[in-house]
């Protein structure tokens, strides 16, 4: 067994990848926006207008001037008569003066004259042209005001971040359809191992069919890349480096998942030496599982081996490929989804090594309904389905011995 190098902190072995990378991409693309989830912006956004353009009734109600109301209650309604009715998608023609008020729905435009709105429930109507109000409000109240959500040429969306559901409407509100994102980083996947077969094969006994390539494929796309596959390699050097050769040309990332023998670990590390400078800069992470991660630049990309079991891949795969592609993309930081869950048992660890835990969340209705049990999931590495139960990732911190049954603890969702 190859002796690896100094094991390095998941932490410091991060930092160490990321200081070596070359400068973020500087290609971009204009997108239309109904296709922009997850990309990242390019570039400030600027609010063209402001929005809302014209002050907004949020209730249904009554348009009205709060000077007229004013110390309204119960037992001294105000009485207010009724000019008409705010049309739904356009100006309204009416203004409002002294005395008089006009039926306006949610999103209505306020008329002239009008400063606030009395919320329907808190009227009747005493004449058909005469309405009862039983409750003051004060100027602005069930308003919205022009500008109050965006000021025009306001930044509404800064560089970096990340396009959600939320921004892609903002989007909308403002009237543009196209946003100007960063690339997609390129991801190269390369399996390795004289064990593997393509999933549509039935394995021999010592065969196992291809997993890496397919859950990589999929975390890629889920994390914002894209992924390109460079398909299985065997047991040859010479293969192996054409392969990594060539997705370090077409790719901005190379991700090699070995095979399990150490044989094959080792080849990873000396293609990873022979791409480019500065080669291997991390062989070993201290941590569980995924010891044998190795983490490369070469011509500035990274170049990132896998260990070869499902587990360990994917998992490593979570806390390796998320932070590159967020400096690749110049992207905002982003915290990690978690969840409070009180564990189920006690779980014991080395101190000085991180260990991950795929743990099964429950609600846990009888002690506390708002509160979530952590329940681990033991497995081998090499168990995928261990993974595939999983709802998240639990992490015992190197700096502790175990965590005992009853510690509300954070999981990392997955």
């Amino acid at each position: 067994m190859p002796e690896f190098l100094r094991l390095l902190p998941p932490e410091e072995a991060r930092s160490k990848l990321l200081e070596h990378l070359n400068a973020p991409l500087s290609d971009f693309e204009t997108v239309d926006v109904v296709h922009s989830l997850g990309r990242v912006a390019a570039s400030d956004i600027l609010a063209p207008h402001p929005l809302p353009e014209f002050p907004r009734s949020t209730v249904d109600g009554y348009a009205v001037r709060a000077s007229d109301i004013f110390g309204a209650g119960d037992s001294l309604p105000a009485y207010l008569t009724l000019v008409g009715e705010v049309p739904m998608g356009d100006s309204p023609t009416i203004e409002i003066e002294s005395g008089q008020c006009a039926l306006i729905h949610t999103g209505g435009m306020l008329p002239e004259g009008a400063d606030a709105v009395v919320m329907l429930e808190h009227t009747q109507q005493s004449q058909t042209k005469e309405i009862e109000v039983f409750k003051a409000v004060a100027e602005g109240e069930n308003v919205i005001q022009i500008g109050e959500d965006v000021t025009q040429n306001s930044i509404v969306i800064p560089r970096g971040t990340v396009l959600r559901p939320a921004e892609i409407g903002g989007l909308m509100a403002l009237g543009m359809t196209e946003v100007l994102v960063v690339r997609k980083v390129r991801l190269g996947l390369i399996s390795t191992g004289d064990e593997i077969i393509d999933p549509t094969l039935k394995p021999r006994p010592g065969q196992v069919r291809d997993i890496n390539s397919f859950s990589l494929e999929a975390l890629a796309k889920k994390i914002g890349g894209l992924p390109f596959s460079y398909g299985l390699i065997r047991g040859r050097f010479e293969s192996l480096k054409a392969a990594a050769e060539r997705a370090l040309r077409e790719c901005d990332v190379i991700v090699i998942t070995a095979g399990s023998s150490a044989s094959t670990r080792d080849m990873t590390a000396e293609v990873i030496r022979q791409l480019g400078e500065p080669g291997v800069l991390v062989h070993g992470i201290n941590t569980r599982p995924g010891k044998p991660t190795i983490l490369g630049v070469c011509r500035g990309k990274a170049v990132i081996g896998l260990p070869g079991n499902p587990v360990s891949a994917l998992i490593n795969g979570y806390l390796f490929l998320g932070p590159v592609l967020e400096k690749l993309q110049n992207a905002l930081p982003r915290p990690r989804p978690t969840v409070a869950a009180r564990l189920t048992i006690n779980l014991a660890s080395q101190a000085g090594r991180e260990d991950w835990w795929p743990v099964k969340l429950r609600l846990d209705r009888d002690a506390n309904p708002s509160l979530y049990t952590a329940e681990p999931i033991f497995g081998k590495s090499n168990l995928i389905f261990t993974l595939a139960a999983a709802d998240g990732l639990l992490c015992i911190p190197a700096d502790a011995t175990g965590l005992s049954a009853g510690e509300v603890v954070q999981v990392m969702l997955v």
